[in-house]
């Protein structure tokens, strides 16, 4: 595997307050790497700082080799970086065939082949093309903010907390459909979490953050170890 993003020593936050404080992680093509921490560690702001909602004060952010760390959100989106919020974000008013709609403007030349492929990971979503969104339950509604960002056919995914909110049924179908995704295509996975049964069963590896920074990387044998995941979520 070779490395897809690299992010060394960024530094970033809001209204001239500094809440990343040099983080350095990598992940490679078809890896799904997981982030956890306790609240307010710095978690979606740096998944914030990497698609570009929150400006880099230093360091840098490199995807296969070419810095975006300093590019406005769209071209970061045109140039393969595909982003999930907490909340999911759908628009409510708009068909499901309308938001995948407007997730396909980051890459209209591969929308038809795309959407093809995110409602064959998502099956759900085929016979719902033409519902509100709003009318979709929460794990469907997750299902297609995943979808949309799938289908501008991105080189890295970034997910915030893809099981908030969601049945325990669904969040294994998420999770089972993410491991697929990433073997098939060789995207890379960023996936901040709190549900560490969907982080053991689907992470390569696990990064562990505090006060803005990395402070440890798991292997999948450490994250079952109950302890040491309760002392670095511990309130």
């Amino acid at each position: 595997m070779s490395v897809l993003l690299e992010v060394s020593g960024i530094e970033g936050g809001y209204g001239g307050g500094r809440v990343l404080n040099g983080v350095t992680l990598g992940i490679d093509r078809g890896e799904i790497l997981a982030l956890i921490g306790r609240n307010g560690v710095g978690k979606t702001t740096l998944m914030r700082a990497l698609i570009g909602l929150v400006p880099l004060g230093a360091g840098s952010i490199r995807l296969d080799g070419d810095e975006v760390g300093h590019d406005k959100p769209y071209s970061r989106a045109q140039k393969g970086i595909g982003y999930v919020p907490q909340g999911r974000e759908i628009f409510g008013a708009l068909t499901v065939a309308e938001n995948l709609q407007v997730g396909a403007q980051a890459n209209r030349a591969r929308a038809a082949e795309m959407k093809e492929k995110v409602v064959g990971y998502f099956p759900v979503l085929k016979a719902k093309l033409q519902q509100k969104a709003a009318t979709m339950s929460g794990g469907e509604q997750q299902q297609l903010a995943i979808a949309r960002a799938l289908i501008s056919a991105p080189r890295i995914l970034l997910l915030d907390e893809p099981s908030e909110g969601i049945q325990p049924s669904i969040v294994d179908l998420i999770g089972e459909t993410l491991l697929k995704i990433a073997k098939e295509t060789g995207i890379g996975v960023l996936l901040v979490e709190q549900d560490m049964g969907m982080v053991e069963s689907i992470a390569t590896r696990c990064c562990v953050m505090d006060k803005g920074r990395i402070v440890d990387t798991l292997s999948p044998a450490q994250l079952a170890d109950e302890e040491l995941i309760r002392q670095y979520l511990a309130l």
